[in-house]
């Protein structure tokens, strides 16, 4: 009698059938062999990615700081960046909110043309003085790497939405150096109130590997620091709560300013690449009348100071202002940094009033008007553990929380899902989306032109 051949096939579903026999603790072997496999290439490549861009912006910056003169270009650069999102970006061109539309509900692989074309625009707008961040541009980089890897092993739509969560995981962590919060920021960014437990290992391992990889490189991060933090008493917790309600308005505020400036620049300049061009006019004679870059930019050094010195109280509106007037206006770069400059120069404002130290203050603004307006509670307060040290953990998550209530139903992720409601009275019903940029859905719905 012949002997049946086993073909590759048949024999790999056997030694799988095997693995499943043997336990559970034998499958967990096999998944978090597969997502090391996997995170390995996501968390090098993304981390990679980050070194190349944090050394690209700091030149980019040293050079605007050295030749101001060329802040008289950025009409110029942003018609080149609106030009070539216009013809060449396509479904790219949603950014951040495309990655969290494609976790909620997969349908196709993000371009990798995200990557580069999210780049170059981030340099042109921080070389010639847009006021911009950088987490978006690491996030989008770090998730347009990943979801090329759905073709390379053939993954599954419940597999993809895992793949994409360690790609903006390992972006997010290797921009900030801070991995356990940019693991957990891709796990809370996509839907408000709920975490996806199944994607835990994947996406701490990818923002592990993606920092290491970062710092490998030689790439090294901004240090705070807070020299001293009073213990825990009720005056201290009053004011952690006062503070946290003013921070959480103020991500409101940016929030609502970048949806407002974003659907007029649409309502009043139909060709897309005019409105970067017009809005780099008016930063440009902003920033000469000002006599000062100080607003432009990341403002680092501005961050940095406030954690020491007394700064105007101005400060955070104007940032605010000309950051969302600047990506309103259609130019590329992130939202983070600037919300921690107004959060940290907020909370040095605030120290003024309230009987905490300016430092503690400052670095309680820095994260929690980011909790407001990104809707993500527990990646703040983690951060500010990574940044600052777990003596001030306490006051940190205080913050973080309060501002995250208080700043609404609303944030700079127009396609973040709530998944729980923030509150019970008046709140919002699960699955509704956000309320402050949701505005290009909005817009086609009344014949604006993206």
């Amino acid at each position: 009698m012949k002997k049946r051949e086993t073909s590759p096939k048949s024999t790999l579903k056997k030694f799988v059938s095997s693995i499943r026999s043997a336990g559970e603790q034998a499958t967990a072997f096999i998944y978090t062999l597969k997502w090391l496999v996997i995170c390995l290439l996501v968390g090098g490549l993304a981390g990679s990615a980050s070194a190349f861009f944090l050394v690209a912006l700091d030149w980019v910056t040293n050079y605007r700081e050295a030749h101001p003169w060329i802040i008289w270009l950025l009409p110029l650069g942003g018609l080149a960046v609106g030009l070539l999102y216009h013809y060449y970006a396509g479904r790219a061109a949603q950014g951040n909110n495309l990655l969290l539309e494609e976790i909620h509900r997969p349908r196709e692989v993000v371009p990798f043309r995200m990557a580069p074309l999210v780049l170059l625009g981030t340099l042109v707008t921080h070389l010639f003085g847009g006021s911009a961040g950088r987490e978006g541009t690491a996030v989008q980089m770090g998730g347009a790497i990943a979801d090329q890897f759905t073709y390379l092993f053939r993954l599954r739509p419940r597999d993809r939405k895992i793949l994409l969560i360690t790609g903006i995981s390992a972006g997010f962590a290797s921009l900030f150096g801070t991995p356990l919060a940019g693991a957990i920021f891709g796990l809370e960014v996509f839907v408000l109130g709920r975490l996806r437990y199944e994607a835990l290992l994947p996406s701490f391992l990818a923002a592990v590997i993606a920092d290491y990889v970062c710092v490998a490189w030689g790439v090294g991060h901004i240090h705070y620091a807070i020299p001293f933090v009073p213990e825990t008493n009720a005056s201290g917790i009053a004011s952690a709560l006062g503070a946290g309600a003013i921070f959480g308005l103020a991500g409101m505020a940016f929030a609502k300013s970048t949806s407002f400036f974003s659907y007029h620049f649409k309502q009043r300049v139909a060709y897309a690449p005019y409105r970067p061009l017009l809005g780099g006019a008016v930063i440009a004679l902003v920033v000469w009348s000002m006599g000062t870059t100080k607003y432009i930019g990341l403002g680092i050094p501005t961050i940095l100071q406030s954690f020491e010195t007394a700064m105007p109280w101005y400060d955070p509106i104007v940032k605010i202002i000309i950051t969302a007037f600047t990506l309103g206006a259609g130019f590329k770069g992130g939202e983070v940094t600037p919300l921690f400059f107004t959060g940290a120069t907020l909370g040095n404002a605030l120290s003024g009033v309230l009987p905490l130290p300016m430092a503690l203050l400052a670095g309680m603004g820095f994260v929690a008007v980011f909790s407001g307006a990104t809707n993500t509670p527990l990646t703040c307060t983690v951060m500010a553990i990574e940044l600052f040290g777990a003596e001030s953990s306490v006051f940190m998550a205080l913050a973080c929380v309060t501002a995250y209530l208080f700043s609404g139903h609303s944030g700079i992720y127009g396609s973040q899902v709530i998944g729980t409601p923030k509150h019970l009275f008046f709140g919002r019903e699960k699955g509704q989306r956000l309320t402050a940029v949701s505005d290009f859905r909005k817009n086609k719905n009344r014949g604006v032109k993206e």
